[in-house]
């Protein structure tokens, strides 16, 4: 989707809400990143998963290391033994605050997520306290089969490229999750940016 179909992002947002799901739309990658920020109260625990749009708008340099926060990313990065960083991982599902991105988001508001370990979703779906995802606007497309089409078409080539680049070989998707409706009043909140980031 283009940065400017208004109408389209206004039908995305009011889709997203008959979800039980909050929206903020932002312009910029700046305000996004300070919209994230004031969500996040100091002293809580947050676990930032791995995301290009994280990278982009300036939230993983801002977390890294931040005394603000209990990150579990950084604990798990940390940690030096296999088993330990497994556990960690766990339990970073359940933290207060789980910030990422997904790979489409369909106008009439269904949510795709696709992971190779699954480790993003049960946070995602169920464990987190609040859930924080931040979309860049390019992500939107107009139906469910396109956005089923995102994730195993554009999204999939995107991320084997990212490995590749890395040295690491192609890995297939392992989950795939769909977010439908959110049970929980202010558990999720979907900050869109009108600039296209990740992929």
């Amino acid at each position: 989707m283009a940065p400017g179909d208004d109408a389209a992002i206004m039908r995305t947002v009011e889709a997203l809400q008959a979800r039980n799901i909050h929206v903020i739309v932002t312009d910029t990658r700046e305000e996004a990143n300070n919209a994230l920020i004031q969500l996040l109260p100091e002293g809580a625990e947050i676990c930032d998963s791995t995301s290009e749009t994280l990278d982009a708008i300036g939230f993983t340099a801002f977390v890294r290391g931040n005394p603000r926060y209990t990150n579990l990313h950084d604990v798990y990065e940390a940690e030096p033994d296999l088993a330990k960083r497994n556990d960690i991982r766990r339990r970073a599902s359940i933290a207060d605050y789980f910030i990422g991105s997904v790979q489409a988001i369909a106008e009439t508001g269904e949510i795709f997520v696709a992971s190779a370990t699954g480790s993003q979703l049960a946070p995602y779906v169920y464990a987190a306290r609040h859930v924080i995802l931040v979309v860049g606007i390019q992500k939107i497309v107009p139906t469910f089969d396109a956005a089923m089409q995102r994730v195993r078409g554009h999204t999939l080539v995107r991320h084997d490229q990212w490995l590749a680049e890395m040295g690491r070989a192609p890995t297939p998707i392992g989950k795939l999750g769909i977010i439908e409706h959110e049970s929980q009043a202010g558990r999720m909140t979907v900050i869109l940016v009108k600039e296209l980031l990740g992929w």
